[in-house]
């Protein structure tokens, strides 16, 4: 189930990042880093909005270090590890 939750969550992240960057969710690998796909600071800003709201993490108090920001797969990973209680 959480491998299942994990694919979920990098779908979601995947779809918001598309919409937010004006790309094809196709053009988004979620292996690549984030600088590679076009997030400026602006575009990083509106993601972090997008995680708070949708999956509920207090990013302030989350412990997230700069390497869970690398790729939409290491974020995915680090909401998960987080939990239902993020």
């Amino acid at each position: 189930m959480e491998k299942d939750n994990l694919k979920e969550i990098e779908r979601e992240l995947v779809r918001e990042l598309a919409a937010i960057l004006g790309e094809e969710e196709s053009a988004i690998d979620a292996g690549a880093e984030l600088n590679t796909l076009g997030v400026d600071s602006f575009s990083f800003v509106e993601l972090l909005v997008v995680i708070e709201e949708k999956f509920g993490a207090k990013l302030m108090e989350s412990g997230m270090t700069r390497e869970d920001f690398r790729t939409i797969h290491s974020l995915a990973e680090c909401i998960n590890r987080m939990g239902p209680d993020r």
